[in-house]
């Protein structure tokens, strides 16, 4: 009688330098092993990309099939990362074999590319100042400039970086979708152990339609109906907004309703709504950025091309039959407590119009904080304290490695002056997670999540008129 086996690999992909998720991180750390030949496998392997609509090529000799690229999200204009799956058959012995499922990912610019290949041993480029001199943010002119033009689009995918990392939750999709049918093919016609056996809670995926990027380590285990994951943020990154549209992708494709709380004014809240229901036409994306808020003078991060582009991948995502919804709570015209309690006054509302959705809520990390008094006053109540113990709220600080931010700060005495500055960090690899502490820690968080190596993202206005990315204006 056939089986599959499960076997511990900590020492397997340890040799092999592919890394396994922590205990409890939702990421699988075991590997099936199939006990059938692979050319008995290797069939049932092909029919699950061609039932998905995953287009490969095939070394068919050697069992090695690798699939095309997919733009994260699927078909939009302004995605930044491509994905595609290289799948290696391993044969064990003559009668078993498994499967290898390497993810390999690029970027439209150097975010995955190795520390250190880019640096400029030449003379600084800084203009009309003594050597070594920079700007007020720590960049030249010419600095800028290359960063407003690096390549957007499908071209940029060859002038950007790419990694590679073994997706074991995609592995564990396959096998959900593949030992059934091994299981019908039985020579005794009955059901045997290929199907029965146990395996480690990953929910699959009715169809592969929408490529939700590099499962998120720690964040499955965290999302349930009613919950509220409250994210504490450095505003003016690249790299949140996108930790949000993978993380709401994720989400909703294993099944759950996932609502983005964005901290935008809530004047702003029909044209978001109408927006992520729309078609996406230029018209469309018009009617979304003419509202003021866009064209504040000043920008404080939070009305950055990702976060518009954020909007367009929730747009996608429902467009491909995801359950994915947004709101916005920011009130502006309110300072102090009373926008404190504004603010957590609209997301408690949110939550309990709809408890059976999970909340990913984007907000400052002041206001996320859990506890009560900041250094410039003792009795402050940020959002993280009022709604604790209203809703099931998990609220993290932001963790990054080092990299450059859209920040503002004073300047000059009472000046405040916002540009593309460095943000100093601590590097915890390239991998979007999820931590959980024991116990909230002094400022209140319950944890963290880390989204890697930062960039800047610029107001969206310097991007064009329209949509994010465009080059009209």
């Amino acid at each position: 009688m056939r089986s599959v086996r499960l076997f511990s690999v900590g020492l397997l992909l340890l040799l092999a330098g592919c890394a396994t998720g922590p205990k409890g991180s939702g990421i699988p750390d075991e590997e099936a092993i199939y006990d059938v030949p692979l050319e008995e496998l290797w069939p049932s392997v092909r029919q699950f990309f061609t039932d998905n609509q995953l287009a490969f090529r095939e070394d068919p000799g050697n069992f090695v099939l690798e699939t095309e690229w997919r733009e994260e999200f699927g078909g939009s204009k302004v995605a930044g990362f491509w994905h595609r799956h290289l799948v290696l058959g391993k044969r064990e012995t003559p009668t078993r074999g498994k499967l290898w499922i390497i993810r390999v990912t690029r970027s439209a610019g150097r975010t995955l590319a190795t520390a250190g290949d880019e640096l400029d041993w030449g003379v600084n480029r800084t203009v009309g100042q003594g050597p070594g001199a920079t700007d007020a943010s720590g960049w030249s002119m010419e600095d800028q400039a290359e960063f407003q033009g690096r390549p957007i689009g499908e071209n940029a995918i060859v002038a950007g970086s790419a990694q590679g990392s073994r997706d074991l939750v995609m592995e564990w999709k396959v096998f959900h979708a593949v030992a059934p049918t091994l299981a019908r093919k039985a020579p005794d016609g009955k059901e045997t152990e290929v199907a029965k056996a146990e395996a480690p809670e990953v929910k699959t995926v009715p169809a592969l339609a929408v490529e939700c990027g590099m499962p998120i380590i720690g964040l499955p285990p965290e999302v349930k109906p009613g919950g509220v994951m409250l994210l504490g943020e450095l505003h003016g990154t690249q790299e949140v907004p996108r930790f949000v549209a993978q993380g709401a992708c994720q989400t909703a494709s294993n099944g759950t309703p996932v609502t983005v709380g964005l901290e935008l004014p809530v004047e702003n809240q029909q044209r978001v709504a109408t927006f992520i229901r729309s078609a996406g036409s230029e018209d469309d994306w018009l009617k979304l950025m003419e509202a003021p808020f866009w064209r504040n003078p000043y920008q404080d991060g939070r009305s950055s091309e990702a976060m518009a582009n954020l909007l367009e991948q929730l747009r996608q995502l429902r467009a491909r039959g995801l359950d994915v919804d947004a709101f916005v709570f920011d009130h502006p015209g309110l300072k102090g407590q009373e926008h404190e309690d504004a603010m957590a006054a609209t997301v408690l509302s949110r939550v309990r119009q709809a408890p059976g959705r999970f909340f990913l809520v984007m907000t400052g990390n002041i206001h996320a904080r859990g506890i009560i008094g900041l250094p410039w006053d003792n009795i402050y109540r940020p959002m993280g304290v009022l709604l604790s113990g209203k809703v099931e709220l998990l609220s993290l600080d932001m963790a990054y490695n080092s990299g450059s931010a859209w920040i503002c700060a004073v300047e000059g005495g009472a000046q405040v002056g916002c540009g593309v500055r460095p943000a100093r960090g601590k590097d915890n690899g390239n991998r979007f997670f999820v931590h959980r502490f024991e116990r909230q820690n002094k400022a209140g968080y319950h944890g963290f999540f880390y989204v890697g190596p930062v960039t800047a993202s610029l107001p969206a206005v310097h991007r064009g008129l329209g949509r994010p990315g465009s080059r009209d204006g």
